[in-house]
């Protein structure tokens, strides 16, 4: 189940770093005379191929376009005159499987990146206050418990309130990474903390500081080993979370904005009430996060019962 489950993680993750292979169109892309256009659907005789979208959303039968596959630079796509919407089209006639595929770079890349900066700092930390004790340990404690208490929404909220209303995409991304990684720290470190205090009264790290290993030799070559499995489960928990978070504050506006698409802002695109009851399919955004945390919980639950 571990194995499965990792598969389906990497494909996923494969899917949105070659999405300018895999979408059919650029996620900026706008065809005006289909907004809000349905899925297409596509015909299997003799070979795969789409027929001519109307006006009116129906399929001119009269003219059909093949699928033709690895054509200019992409997996597929289909002659100019003929359109293929996998997953609909949102308001301005934008391709919503390319977006999607397009958006998912953003939050879960802000996700992966945001957990490796806090389990850095949170090694780090929690490495120094666990081998050391002492003045180390209460200063690094009483800090983790400050990050630990502060609310990282509104902190978010004041420093976005400092910065210019628009900003730019690379901009907004690197916020929320440095507020993600720079407030989650805390409690990496706490558990990191806790397990070093264990091994460094160990038989083995002992005997090697009885030999004259100094400090750092000792914490390099005999702890932070023994804290790999500590760190993957705290990396299987911890992006889902900053991906959550970041969709979360891209659908408030306070994360990557148009037109570079993350799946928080497409998801804003669909609070309409018109948008949930008349399009559907501009959800779908909803559904890659849905699948990518699901893959995360049930792999840090596997990971955890090995533990």
């Amino acid at each position: 189940m571990t194995r499965l489950t990792l598969i389906v993680l990497i494909l996923l993750h494969a899917m949105v770093v070659f999405a300018g292979f895999l979408a059919p169109y650029d996620y900026a892309e706008q065809h005006r005379a289909f907004p809000y256009a349905p899925p297409t659907r596509v015909h299997f005789s003799p070979r795969p191929f789409v027929y001519r979208l109307t006006a009116a959303y129906e399929e001119d039968r009269s003219q059909a376009y093949p699928i033709r596959f690895f054509t200019s630079g992409r997996l597929f796509g289909v002659d100019p005159g003929g359109f293929i919407f996998l997953f609909g089209t949102d308001g301005y006639g934008r391709d919503v499987c390319s977006r999607v595929l397009y958006g998912g770079r953003i939050s879960l890349a802000t996700g992966i990146v945001a957990t490796t900066l806090a389990l850095s700092i949170g090694l780090i930390w929690g490495s120094a206050a666990g081998y050391f004790g002492g003045w180390v340990d209460h200063v690094v404690m009483r800090g983790s418990e400050l990050f630990l208490a502060l609310p990282w929404l509104y902190l978010l909220l004041a420093v976005r309130a400092f910065l210019p209303l628009h900003i730019d995409p690379v901009q907004a991304f690197l916020l929320l990474v440095a507020i993600f990684g720079g407030v989650g720290w805390a409690r990496p470190a706490r558990l990191i903390r806790g397990l070093v205090l264990s091994l460094r009264e160990r038989p083995y790290v002992e005997a090697a500081r009885a030999f004259g290993g100094r400090p750092g030799y000792l914490i390099r070559r005999h702890i932070l080993p023994e804290t790999k499995g500590l760190l993957l489960t705290q990396a299987t928990i911890l992006i889902p979370q900053y991906i959550l978070a970041e969709v979360t504050l891209s659908f408030l506006g306070l994360g990557v904005t148009e037109p570079v698409p993350s799946w928080g802002t497409m998801l804003a695109d669909a609070r309409q009430y018109h948008s949930l009851v008349s399009h559907a399919w501009m959800l779908a955004p909803g559904a890659a996060t849905f699948a990518v945390l699901l893959a995360f919980v049930v792999l840090a639950d596997l990971l955890g019962e090995k533990r």
